[in-house]
């Protein structure tokens, strides 16, 4: 399929202050390449002009080691004020060619082709304004809970500092691999509000926006959790390294 129209956007600007590393959380390596490299390598398999990545901590370190291997579009969050944030950064970059943008996350080095194609064929076949990546987990401790009503639709993804008890016992979690339309995207990131404990600007929160506006939402579940493990501490550093071997056999 054809994804001319789709800008992939990386969020790779955090800290990764549980890293116990000064250095940025996505340089670290899993199979001796940087984490956001992994993820920058997949998103050229889907669209070769389209990518931008977002950088913010230790920003010019994450550029100059994407430069050795691909040319991509930068853009800076001046301040980490959350993954809203980030994404509103890149706007700007995405040319008006551009109907859907792909979310992807630098801290993600397993996500493979396939899985991406999954989300956008998806997305497009069902019209909708926002698709959602999720996987089920045995121990979902740590990941915004996908929340549904009775008819198995999306009310809203709950983040666990956020959760109540019901909602933590949800095995069904957010990726943070996302699908949005570009129209419908801008509208929200302007509406979203920093209304939670963190005082940060969710992306989750637009999908809360596209259901006042009644706009269509579908959520793709794919059934390998380990390529979408986040890596945020050492021992899941660990963890990538040992799955890394298995997914590329």
């Amino acid at each position: 399929m054809d994804y001319n129209d789709v800008g992939v956007v990386i969020l790779a600007a955090g800290k990764g202050t549980r890293m116990k590393s000064d250095m940025a959380k996505v340089l670290h390596k899993v199979a001796h390449k940087s984490m956001v490299v992994h993820v920058v390598e997949c998103a050229f398999k889907i669209v070769r002009d389209n990518v931008h990545v977002v950088v913010g901590h230790q920003a010019q370190k994450v550029k100059d080691e994407i430069n050795q291997f691909f040319e991509v579009n930068f853009a800076v969050q001046e301040h980490l004020l959350g993954t809203g944030d980030a994404v509103k950064a890149a706007i700007p970059g995405l040319g008006p060619e551009i109907v859907d943008v792909l979310v992807l996350c630098g801290d993600v080095p397993l996500i493979q082709e396939k899985t991406l194609h999954m989300l956008l064929e998806g997305h497009k076949r069902n019209q909708a304004k926002v698709t959602v990546l999720a996987t089920t987990l045995d121990d979902p401790k740590g990941y915004g809970r996908i929340v549904l009503d009775e008819h198995h639709h999306l009310l809203c993804i709950r983040e666990e500092t956020d959760a109540n008890e019901i909602e933590k016992q949800i095995k069904k979690v957010n990726t943070g691999i996302y699908c949005f339309n570009k129209e419908l995207l801008i509208l929200a990131l302007n509406e979203i509000k920093p209304d939670n404990n963190q005082k940060e600007y969710y992306l989750t929160d637009v999908i809360e926006i596209a259901k006042k506006k009644n706009e269509k939402i579908s959520v793709v579940t794919m059934n390998d959790p380990n390529q979408v493990i986040g890596v945020n501490t050492l021992d899941e550093l660990n963890r990538a390294e040992c799955l890394i071997q298995q997914l590329y056999k």
